[in-house]
């Protein structure tokens, strides 16, 4: 149980003079182990006689989450044991609950700890309500049975200094302070009147009622005021105690600019620490004591001692803003002359004490909080030094995800500093509390973790376990080790963070020979920084890096690529709340490309059109964006207009797309026709027919080695052989990608296989060859008299190449939906067959237990003999309501024998069933179930399937589209490939290196430099017209 610390002694009342203000904030200090850098003091505890409900827990949470960025905090309340102070209390307790959990206790976590970083402070009157029984940790204080010693201690904390960017820097400000106003009677609007002539901040917690609303009313209308008070206290007011109250509220009304609100039914709770910050800030600006303590400290002529040549005045319309900053005035104040290296060892504070509990925050402002970015920010634009020391705030922003104050460091030429980056993922992506070598963290490290340990251990434990080692060694060791070790991490982690990237994509690297230029080197810290935005989910962060890098298109393909794999493996391990998060982010990024599509599609449709095919360099993944969303199933992309613009100009081969015109290109541009894909795709399967028939009239006549009509069939037959082997050599060139010129050829092979499989035409494929080469094999060296089995194999196999003939329809409008349809609808079959088996084996078994019992030659004989095919024989016909009633019941009794020893000797013969009449029941049963639940149930899913391919079926007909043309790019009709394989191996002609480009290159060099340049020219035109087109959507112009 935790005991409370108190300032009193009995008996003793402390007076109220500036001696004993003093007093208490120095035993304050002491016991709480802490100078603040922020601190509310809530005030309103007063009874009632007019209830109101209002929203506590909004109260609550507004006040914890501002308390959490405001850094050190101090909260003040009056300790009562209702009203507002018991809500304060509660506020407290939940942040201590969850902060710490069973750490929350005086022993373990207590006032004076420094991991806790809000402390409460009751400022309570004497004899009022003692807390002795709490179960937080807190600190009390007795004082004077008035808000007089409040208001004093108030104004004394205000004037107070703090070292706000280091605990260990002699650069102080003042401590800030705002009175919040929740509830309160007559007395409390005396008290803040008097704080806003002190110049003391005071937010309204509009919607709390009494003394808040009141003068909340008042400063917007003034001419109800006694109504509303009569209204809002429940009490009848005298001339004088009008007077007084009226007099109060004009003072607070001159002063609104002082005053900040807080809406309980409209404002978000997160909003409240803009809401501070803002008001604190108005205060700093307008009050004497700046300026008073400048002209106490600073000396003569000390516009002289600041170097003009590091802070040269700047004008601004004409009017000089230099030296005129409130972070200038509270340098300053502390006779500081700031120059360069003060300004380092300002921002330097920020990176020696970091701020991990100041939580990231959802709504911000510049001057919310912590205010150490309003202020340093002031300091770098006074001192001209933006771009010098600027990353490190640059850094602290991204940490505090402070989105307002990256967007204008990067604005200001400020660059990230690539020797922060190991800090950066140390800081938001590795887990503090989780070790890495251990199985017992289930966020993003563990995700990355069982993407690749060693990229994963150097992003997230690397710099962590350096700087460990670093603070073990002497003083003077320390900085060396920090230059040697720490500082050259940056590299291997960013490395490490783009093979995570490719691993998890399963794309091999890519790798450019040249050395990088100036431009190059920034554009690669952009894009750094966008990565790790990815992997620590910062959406907003990694919306401004993408719109400052270059090539918008594929890189917010690439984005939204691993944003979705990083969901599926966040959704592996039951993190549906991050896999959920990552999965809109994937969504976000998806949605910006195709707007980016759709407008470029308006302003400039051939430039937007060859992007579609233009590669590009990301992260070490070389591919191009119609590619890159076909490899990684993005369906809205593949099937946009610009898509599919860029597919039918790759159909027809540049040629005019419409049949006639493509016909007449046959006698005026043969070589562009006979090797656009479309004609190749005609040519291809007039062929595969041709085949068929040949391999029908073999199948249905000649298997046997007796030919038919002079040995025709064995033309047949081998046409059939040569044809296989042309095909399956062009499966296994799209399956690894040997002579493609797109960037699928970048994948892994694994990447490669995994993906051709997935096609349900590629697996009929492989199927048909199987069975072909099994017949091949049984034919030739298993030979029997009747070749039964390799008849059956051969049949098999052609039956598979039918199927396989239905591809030729899916490049048709209407057809292609339809086989999609299929495809889809097999996939539910075989879910139905999965459950089925069971059910149906279930009930066989119990058939066959009961009908033929203590049958012990289950497996004997030959395979087509074995039991089990008695046992799945009637409840699998069952289903389609062959009920064999005459079988079950026991009464067929004709064509089997009931001796043993005859039946066990011979499997061919049937043994007679005996009768049971539990198997007509349960046959009953199970007929009921199958043919009424099961099959039902089948259809159900055959109408779901249908009615969701049918509402995409363009968008999945224009993605199976796309897998044909990419095929027959570069695919030539079998068995007419056989003739050109050599050629096509050796000299690899969609390939830039080929022997053909070389020759090319030596015999016409004018020619391919001038290709080469306009190629230039149209790539960096096609990324400035990227980059233009994203900031319009994004500015929404």
């Amino acid at each position: 149980m935790l005991s409370t610390e108190s300032l009193s002694t009995s008996g003793v009342r402390m007076n109220r003079d500036t001696n004993q203000v003093k007093e208490v904030w120095r035993k304050i200090k002491n016991g709480v182990n802490s100078t603040p850098t922020m601190v509310f003091s809530v005030i309103g505890d007063s009874d009632s006689f007019v209830p109101k409900p209002w929203p506590k827990t909004v109260f609550q949470t507004a006040l914890i989450e501002a308390a959490k960025s405001g850094g050190e905090t101090w909260i003040l309340y009056r300790g009562h044991e209702k009203g507002v102070s018991k809500f304060v209390r509660e506020a407290y307790q939940s942040y201590g609950d969850m902060e710490f959990g069973n750490n929350n206790t005086r022993e373990k976590i207590g006032v004076n700890d420094t991991n806790r970083h809000i402390k409460l402070i009751g400022i309570a009157r004497e004899g009022a309500f003692r807390t002795e029984n709490l179960t937080d940790p807190y600190f009390e204080t007795n004082c004077e049975d008035n808000d007089s010693f409040l208001l004093d201690f108030e104004k004394y904390v205000s004037e107070q200094d703090v070292s706000f960017f280091s605990q260990k820097m002699d650069i102080k400000m003042p401590v800030p302070i705002a009175i919040i106003l929740c509830e309160g009677d007559i007395e409390t609007i005396a008290h803040i009147a008097a704080a806003l002539e002190n110049k003391l901040p005071v937010i309204i917690m509009k919607g709390s009622g009494k003394a808040a609303d009141l003068v909340f009313d008042f400063i917007e209308n003034e001419e109800q005021l006694r109504k509303k008070a009569s209204v809002l206290f429940g009490i009848r007011f005298d001339d004088k105690k009008y007077s007084e109250l009226k007099t109060q509220l004009k003072i607070i009304k001159e002063n609104k600019d002082l005053v900040g609100v807080f809406d309980f039914h409209q404002d978000d709770p997160l909003m409240l620490s803009n809401i501070v910050g803002e008001a604190v800030v108005s205060c700093w600006s307008m009050e004497n004591i700046l300026q008073r303590d400048i002209n106490d400290s600073e000396m003569p002529n000390t516009q002289n001692l600041r170097p003009k040549t590091a802070f040269p005045h700047s004008q601004t319309n004409g009017t000089t803003i230099k030296g005129s900053s409130l972070a200038w005035k509270l340098l300053r104040r502390n006779s500081v002359n700031p120059e360069k290296k003060v300004i380092d060892q300002i921002l330097g504070g920020f990176k020696l004490e970091s701020r991990p509990y100041v939580l990231n925050p959802k709504y911000s402002t510049p001057t919310s909080l912590p205010l150490y970015f309003y202020f340093g920010y002031q300091i770098l634009q006074e001192s001209n030094l933006m771009e010098d020391c600027g990353p490190v705030l640059l850094l602290e922003a991204l940490k505090a995800n402070r989105c307002d104050y990256v967007r204008v460091l990067l604005d200001q030429g400020v660059n990230f500093d690539p020797k922060n980056l190991p800090e950066l993922y140390e800081q938001t992506v590795s887990c503090k509390d989780c070790k890495f070598k251990k199985e017992d963290c289930l966020h993003m490290q563990w995700i990355l973790k069982q993407i690749e340990e060693n990229h994963a251990k150097k992003v997230c434990h690397k710099y962590r376990s350096k700087v460990l080692k670093m603070n073990k060694k002497k003083k003077e060791d320390q900085q060396k080790y920090l230059a040697d070790k720490v500082e050259e991490l940056h590299n291997p982690v960013a490395k490490s963070a783009k093979g995570l990237c490719r691993k998890i994509l399963r794309y091999k690297e890519f790798t450019k020979n040249n050395n990088p230029t100036e431009d190059e080197s920034i554009d690669e810290n952009i894009s750094n920084i966008l990565l790790w935005a990815l992997f620590a989910n910062r959406k907003e962060l990694a919306e401004i890096y993408w719109l400052r890098g270059k090539n918008h298109l594929l890189t917010g393909l690439v984005c939204s690529a691993i944003l979705k794999k990083l969901s599926k493996k966040a959704n592996n391990v039951k993190e549906q709340i991050l896999a959920s998060d990552l999965e809109e982010h994937s969504k976000l990024f998806e949605q910006r490309c195709l707007d980016i599509m759709d407008r470029m599609y308006e302003e400039n449709t051939k430039q937007a059109i060859d992007l579609m095919d233009t590669e590009a360099d990301i992260w070490g993944i070389h591919s191009s964006p119609l590619t890159f969303a076909y490899e990684n199933f993005m369906y809205d992309v593949v099937a946009h207009t610009c898509s599919q613009k860029n597919m039918n100009r790759q159909w027809y081969n540049n040629l005019a797309p419409d049949l006639k015109p493509f016909l007449k290109s046959a006698v005026t541009k043969p070589g562009k026709f006979f090797t656009a894909p479309l004609t190749k795709y005609v040519f291809n399967y007039m062929m595969f027919f041709t085949m068929l028939v040949m391999y029908s009239a073999f199948v249905l006549t000649s298997i046997s080695t007796k030919y038919y009509v002079q040995d025709i069939a064995r033309v047949f037959e081998y046409y059939v052989y040569f044809w296989g082997a042309g095909d399956f050599i062009e499966e296994l060139i799209s399956c690894f990608g040997c002579l493609e010129a797109r960037g699928r050829s970048h994948r892994s092979y694994y990447s490669r296989m995994k993906r051709y499989l997935y096609d349900f035409w590629n697996i009929v494929d492989l199927l048909s060859y199987a069975l072909l080469i099994s017949a091949l094999f049984v034919r030739h060296f298993f030979i029997d008299e009747t070749f039964t089995i390799s008849r059956r194999m051969f049949a098999l196999s052609l039956l598979v190449m039918y199927m396989r003939f239905l591809e030729v329809f899916l490049i048709h409008r209407k057809l292609g939906p339809t086989l999609i349809m299929i495809k889809e609808m097999l996939k539910d079959l075989l879910g139905f067959l999965f459950i089925a088996l069971f059910v149906v084996l279930g009930v066989g078994i119990y058939y066959h237990a009961n009908l033929w019992p203590d049958h012990q030659t289950i497996w004997s004989g030959d395979w087509t003999n074995w039991r089990i095919w008695t046992i799945i024989y009637y409840p699998y016909w069952q289903l389609y309501a062959e009920l064999n009633l005459e079988h079950l019941d026991g009464s067929d009794q004709s064509d089997c024998t009931n001796v043993t020893s005859v039946w066990e000797s011979d499997t061919s013969i049937n043994r007679c069933p005996q009768e049971d009449w539990t198997v007509q029941a349960v046959a009953a049963i199970y007929l009921l179930f199958s043919n009424l639940l099961l099959v039902n149930l089948v259809i159900a899913m055959f109408s779901f399937t249908f009615e969701r391919v049918q509402e995409n079926s363009e968008k999945l007909w224009r993605f199976e589209r796309y897998t044909v043309i990419n095929d027959y790019d570069w695919r030539i009709p079998s068995p007419i490939n056989l003739v050109f394989l050599p050629y096509r191996f050796f000299c690899c002609p969609t390939r830039d290196g080929c022997c053909l480009h070389k020759c090319r290159g030596m015999c016409c060099k004018n020619a391919v430099k001038k290709e080469k340049k306009n190629k230039e020219e149209n790539e960096t035109y096609q990324k400035n017209f990227q980059k233009i087109t994203a900031l319009k959507i994004h500015n929404k112009i």
